[in-house]
C-alpha cells in the first residue's frame, strides 16, 4: 500500500443512534472502521476514514436501509 493510500481523507463516518436498527450492513461492508456491539448496533470511533476505504465507506453508507450511516467530509456532508 502506499503512503497515500494510508492517509485520511478528512471524511468521517457517523451512526445517528435514532435511525439504527442493527441491519448490520455497514460492519460487512467496511469491517475496517464499523464494529457491531453485543445486540448488533455499530459502533464507530470517529476517526478520519483512509483515504483507500472511501469509496467502500460510500458503498456503506448508500447501503445502509435506514439511512443512518453518515459520511462527512470537509467539504460538506456526503450521504
Amino acid at each position: 500500500m502506499s503512503a497515500v493510500a494510508d492517509q485520511a481523507s478528512g471524511h468521517r463516518l457517523r451512526v445517528n443512534p435514532i435511525s439504527c436498527v442493527a441491519h448490520g450492513l455497514c460492519a460487512e461492508l467496511l469491517p475496517e472502521m464499523v464494529e457491531l456491539d453485543e445486540w448488533g448496533y455499530p459502533i464507530v470511533d470517529g476517526a478520519a476514514v483512509p483515504v483507500r476505504l472511501v469509496a467502500q465507506a460510500r458503498r456503506a453508507v448508500a447501503a445502509c436501509p435506514t439511512l443512518a450511516l453518515h459520511l462527512d467530509g470537509k467539504r460538506g456532508r456526503h450521504a
